[in-house]
């Protein structure tokens, strides 16, 4: 049963640009759609952290492990309590970078890094990466900061937030350095991990 005051715009919206309330209103602003891509996306986090660790790849992709956990504390708190549903949907277009950066990883897989493809690609990832990662990590950061100091959800979110802004830190440093610097990067890392490579 949908509560007269709701505004009808947020009744079933398929993407945050049909909601835009939601890249100001963070915190508060709720659609369904938004709020099932957020129940989706925490059961991918479950379903990919259960795999892992039934693998026994738990050791290898530790650092998987630790952004799983984080992302499903943070995505839990848009399904439990309805609220910062706006944050989990704006934090899922990092899912656009992960086109190019799959991309990235198939053509390294193939030993095809001397393809103008690549070459193009390596561009088109600092671009999207930019875009899609690092700055809505930084304009969720600037929001979720008025919430420091306090006891409340915000707090707790601005606190994976913060783990989250290292991590996404440390994976563009390792790209930079990985195609743009690639004499700088030991050669053992170029088997194990096509991020570090």
């Amino acid at each position: 049963v949908w509560k007269t005051t709701q505004p009808r715009a947020a009744l079933g919206n398929p993407s945050l640009w049909q909601t835009p309330e939601m890249l100001v209103e963070i915190e508060m602003a709720w659609s369904l759609s938004g709020y099932l891509l957020v129940c989706f996306s925490a059961g991918y986090f479950i379903h990919d952290t259960v795999d892992i660790v039934i693998s026994r790849q738990a050791r290898a992709s530790w650092e998987y492990l630790v952004h799983h956990v984080m992302a499903m504390g943070a995505f839990f708190s848009g399904i439990f309590w309805k609220r910062f549903v706006g944050g989990g949907v704006l934090t899922l277009l990092v899912e656009v970078s992960n086109i190019f950066l799959t991309l990235r990883m198939m053509m390294k897989i193939n030993n095809a890094q001397d393809l103008l493809l690549y070459r193009i690609n390596k561009y088109v990832n600092l671009v999207m990466y930019f875009l899609f990662r690092l700055a809505p990590q930084a304009y969720l950061t600037k929001f979720f900061l008025q919430y420091a100091g306090q006891r409340t959800l915000g707090t707790f979110l601005l606190g994976i937030l913060l783990m989250l802004d290292v991590m996404i830190l440390i994976y563009f440093s390792r790209l930079l350095r990985s195609d743009f610097c690639p004499d700088r990067v030991p050669s053992h890392q170029h088997k194990d991990k096509f991020l570090t490579e």
